[in-house]
């Protein structure tokens, strides 16, 4: 059977939970299509129109749509429609509608295609890659032009979906020991332009046009419809087949432009929220920001996301400026991923970026996560007391021995759950345990729109040296690593990547955001470090309890000196074959000791090296850390 999608058309080959889609905006046959749109029953003269090309020339047809029930347009167009393209009019302008599921060039209008031969041989049989519990991911967070752009990468595909195919690719994610990639926006986005490829342009992706289909630029034709739909299959199918997760990053909070979307193009006004004054609220901070309690808009984001579950086998999304969606929407749509798997991954900014027209208290803040189970947000607490805040590129913190960053870092180790050694009175940014369980806490230090953790030394510590840039950026990551909650990283950190001291490099050139593949020769010290502690995290489940009663059972802070964070994990946490693992922090230029229980304990980290195996003993109830690094031990 052949598997037949137009913008939302769904067949009996689906999981039986997904084959009602509320936006079926096209239903394909040989004979005939019947478009139906979502727009004001109200609106005049609605009209679709046929095209031959999916950019230029002028219609074959326009069809007049006839209202067929309370907001819903409907037209029935004769004859065989298959690789004709299409858009709707209900006179604010031309646009593919809401659920393109496939389009031309820059998305300006929709393709009616044959979904079957866009799946690449073996799809039918992909399997996600098994994870137990969302402690065992480590997300490794990418920008597909980042990564393979420059030639140093040896990559074929530069800039594509098919670079994250090749086994070069491939290799360096397994060696790292990554099992899950967050990639950055890969729908259809407005500020690349497909036609003009050949010319250099960077973005990275946050101004949506085309939730439902992916960016054409990342593709190697961006003119076929079906070229890009096959390709990023084929880009999930081999990391599937590599046991590495995909995350999507999706920006339902805004669009690109109010005007010019498709939103306001057929339905004005529904899917935006306004202040008091009439004026369109703008709390992600690009001008305008969408009504996720609205029914529709409610629906399209439960639709959109279990469309690319099922279409594409995604394995998590990672919500931009989750803090604009109202709790009660974030809540079904976790619903509806469990329906699916309970297994795919769900977390978010937990903040919005500017004062949203909806109730505080309604909405999907980190500060209300408790309100949303199995949906995770960032720790800001533990990435700015570890390297300085967000807001001041200069001022530095627990790396750079200031003060008083100490709790905020066990706030993040602890998996911002309550546990009863935390003075929270002292933690940063809030001062109650917001998350039920570590889980629903993504660890970091570092992510893409900042400063990567090599401008951010540089720029908080005047004159560093490489030497100890590279001794802090692998203490900072061992913070990460050995918390309780979800263990996340910028890709390029292992590489001891930089972005030339830019903070915010959404549309900078590749010269500043690419990868530079050869530091990885420069500073092996560095990404064998990475893989090492990437592993030890992995094999030792004691720093993935993944629950909170078991946080406070088997998590032990220890007391130690100014600008350092020691604790451990006794007696055979989560079942781990060591019985106690030590772990000490010191942001010190000099040497730290820690008073610890008394025993015989084998060391497996200190000053910068990591050894699973062990690489020496340490006797008595002393625990002696080396400077601006991190010392492991456990009996």
């Amino acid at each position: 059977m052949k598997k037949w999608i137009v913008m939302g058309l769904m067949t009996m080959i689906l999981p039986k939970s997904v084959v009602a889609q509320d936006f079926k905006e096209a239903d394909y046959t040989p004979a005939q299509t019947t478009f139906k749109v979502f727009a004001p029953s109200k609106a005049k003269n609605v009209k679709v129109r046929i095209y031959a090309e999916g950019q230029k020339g002028k219609a074959m047809k326009t069809v007049k749509m006839k209202l067929a029930g309370e907001n819903t347009w409907e037209a029935t167009v004769k004859g065989d429609m298959m690789n004709r393209f299409y858009t709707f009019d209900m006179g604010r302008g031309e646009c593919a509608g809401l659920f393109a599921k496939a389009v031309g060039v820059n998305g300006k209008r929709a393709a009616i295609i044959d979904m079957s031969t866009t799946d690449p041989e073996g799809w039918a049989s992909d399997v996600r890659p098994v994870i137990k519990s969302p402690a065992d991911l480590v997300i490794y967070e990418m920008h597909h032009r980042d990564f393979s752009i420059d030639p140093s990468s040896g990559l074929q595909h530069k800039g594509k979906f098919l670079a994250l195919t090749e086994q070069k690719a491939i290799d360096h994610l397994k060696a790292l020991g990554v099992n899950a990639i967050h990639i950055l926006p890969s729908y259809d986005y407005a500020s690349v332009d497909e036609t003009r490829l050949s010319e250099p342009q960077y973005n990275w992706g946050y101004d949506p046009v085309n939730y439902n289909v992916p960016e054409g630029s990342y593709s190697t034709d961006p003119y076929t419809p079906t070229t890009r739909i096959k390709e990023f299959k084929q880009m999930v199918l081999a990391l599937h087949k590599a046991g590495i997760r995909v995350i999507l990053d999706v920006v339902y909070n805004h669009t690109w432009d109010i005007d010019g979307s498709n939103f306001q193009r057929t339905y004005p006004d529904y899917f935006y929220r306004k202040t008091a004054d009439g004026k369109y609220s703008n709390g992600s901070g690009c001008g305008n920001e969408t009504a996720s309690e609205q029914e529709m808009m409610r629906k399209y984001m439960i639709e959109s996301v279990k469309y690319w579950i099922n279409e594409y086998h995604i394995d998590g999304f990672r919500f931009d400026l989750m803090g604009v969606h109202d709790i009660e929407t974030m809540n079904q749509i976790r619903k509806a991923v469990d329906e699916i798997d309970p297994t795919i991954y769900i977390y978010g900014e937990g903040w919005s970026a500017g004062s949203c027209a909806y109730p505080t208290e309604k909405l999907g803040l980190k500060a209300n996560i408790q309100q949303m189970p199995g949906i995770g947000a960032f720790s800001d607490e533990i990435r700015d007391a570890l390297r300085g805040p967000f807001n001041d590129d200069h001022k530095a913190a627990f790396l750079a021995c200031k003060p008083d960053n100490e709790e905020s870092i066990k706030f993040g180790i602890a998996g911002a759950i309550q546990h009863p050694q935390l003075d929270y009175s002292k933690v940063n940014y809030t001062k109650v345990a917001w998350a039920t369980e570590p889980t629903q806490m993504i660890s970091y230090v570092s992510c893409h729109d900042d400063m990567c953790l090599v401008d951010r030394l540089k720029s908080s510590i005047p004159g560093i040296s490489m030497d100890e840039l590279i001794r802090l950026n692998l203490l900072a990551q061992t913070a990460v690593f050995t918390s309780q909650g979800v263990p996340f990283m910028l890709s390029g950190e292992e590489m001891l990547r930089d972005k030339k001291g830019v903070h915010n490099s959404y549309n900078s050139p590749d010269s500043v955001n690419r990868l530079d593949w050869d530091n990885m020769k420069r500073y092996p010290q560095v990404l064998e470090y990475y893989q090492k502690l990437i592993q030890l995290r992995k094999n030792h489940p004691a720093f993935r309890l993944g629950s909170a009663d078991l946080v406070r059972k088997h998590l032990e802070f220890l007391d130690a000196p100014k600008n350092v964070v020691a604790f451990r994990l006794k007696n055979y946490a989560g079942r781990d074959d060591w019985r106690d693992i030590i772990v000490v922090l010191n942001a010190n230029k000099t040497p730290q000791s820690v008073n610890i229980p008394e025993g015989k304990y084998t060391i497996v980290a200190m000053g910068g090296v990591i050894n699973e195996q062990g690489m020496g003993n340490m006797n008595g109830n002393k625990a002696t850390a080396l400077p601006q690094s991190a010392l492991i031990i456990h009996n």
